[in-house]
């Protein structure tokens, strides 16, 4: 197999918070096939997919390894399921707009989260009350070691908040090739309840949504709070929801009497991230080159020339602060490297 690896690659095109850094050594890679040719000659890698999960803080020495694998097939449909897979270089709100637009339930609230779909089961992207481990069947991955091709069911991904197997006891030995899916054809569970997706369908008076109204939906919130990556260097939410427990909160809520808040369980609830760091005032602060969006506290931006350690480093600021007023953990969900 001829390797063509480039050489001093900057990958500002590669990472959606658009810092400028380089690789040393670059491949991008479109099959499964040539994916395992070239890791019985490279271990030592760097995966970067749609790059909408990661902060870059420094040029990267090894390997920087492309995964651009796509396409898109039906594995087998009944009258009310079907099931999908899904190439890890597929973009995954065109995935999730495909869908919509076949009448494929149960992934719409999760449209507009960038990035590829063979990073959505890392992370367990998640959005307006709908997780996407509850319709994830299989992924299948590369054994780096052994370039085996592996299959791992739903349970053994060990689907958590914003976590799986893939982030903790097999991080670095695994490269997702693909995902698949169980979604509905018709007798949709549709889910209206979180966030503001009900005010949308009221303000446009929906009575009984489809698929593409709550995506419809879904897209008009996002875009009236979030960044285009396109235009603001961004990588979406940058810090993880925490979730305290029922004392903790009862203590916040003496002070805050309007703290937002949302039951996990008897004894634990989640605080929204972008609600505390709103309240230690850095909603919309600007350092120069970068600060925290206008809209939305829970997004760390890029307005243009920014390095990735300048945004590491208010992020950390903002953690050391929420954990001095609040004491609350806040932790990071982006990928800092």
């Amino acid at each position: 197999m001829t390797v063509n690896i480039q050489e001093n690659i900057s990958l500002k095109n590669y990472n959606t918070f658009g810092i400028s850094v380089y690789a040393k050594r670059f491949i991008s890679v479109d099959s499964v096939y040539q994916l395992q040719q070239l890791l019985k000659i490279e271990k030592d890698i760097f995966l970067i997919s749609g790059g909408s999960n990661m902060l870059l803080t420094k040029d990267i020495e090894n390997l920087v390894l492309h995964i651009n694998i796509k396409g898109v097939s039906i594995d087998r449909e009944d009258d009310n399921t079907v099931y999908i897979t899904v190439n890890a270089g597929e973009n995954w709100h065109e995935f999730v707009v495909w869908c919509v637009s076949n009448n494929f339930g149960g992934i719409e609230n999760l449209s507009l989260i960038p990035g590829n779909v063979g990073t959505c089961p890392i992370q367990n992207i998640g959005a307006y009350g709908v997780e996407v481990k509850d319709t994830i069947t299989m992924v299948e991955a590369i054994e780096i070691e052994s370039q085996r091709l592996v299959s791992f069911s739903n349970d053994e991904c060990n689907f958590g908040y914003r976590n799986s197997i893939f982030k903790n006891e097999v991080k670095g030995k695994y490269i997702i090739t693909s995902v698949s899916f169980k979604l509905t054809k018709n007798k949709h569970q549709l889910n209206t309840f979180y966030g503001a997706i009900e005010t949308e369908l009221t303000s446009k008076e929906i009575k009984k949504p489809t698929l593409k109204n709550i995506s419809d939906a879904v897209i008009a919130i996002r875009k009236s709070k979030l960044p285009d990556p396109k235009e603001i260097g961004n990588s979406g939410s940058f810090f993880k929801n925490p979730v305290v427990s029922i004392t903790q909160f009862l203590e916040i809520q003496k002070e805050y009497p309007t703290v937002p808040s949302y039951l996990v369980s008897d004894t634990e609830i989640k605080i929204p991230a972008g609600w505390l760091i709103e309240q230690a005032g850095f909603k919309g602060k600007r350092f120069g080159n970068y600060g925290v969006h206008e809209k939305q506290a829970l997004v760390l931006v890029n307005y243009g020339n920014a390095t990735g350690i300048e945004i590491y480093q208010l992020a950390k600021k903002i953690q050391n602060t929420i954990l001095r007023k609040f004491s609350v953990v806040l932790e990071i969900e982006v990928n800092v490297f």
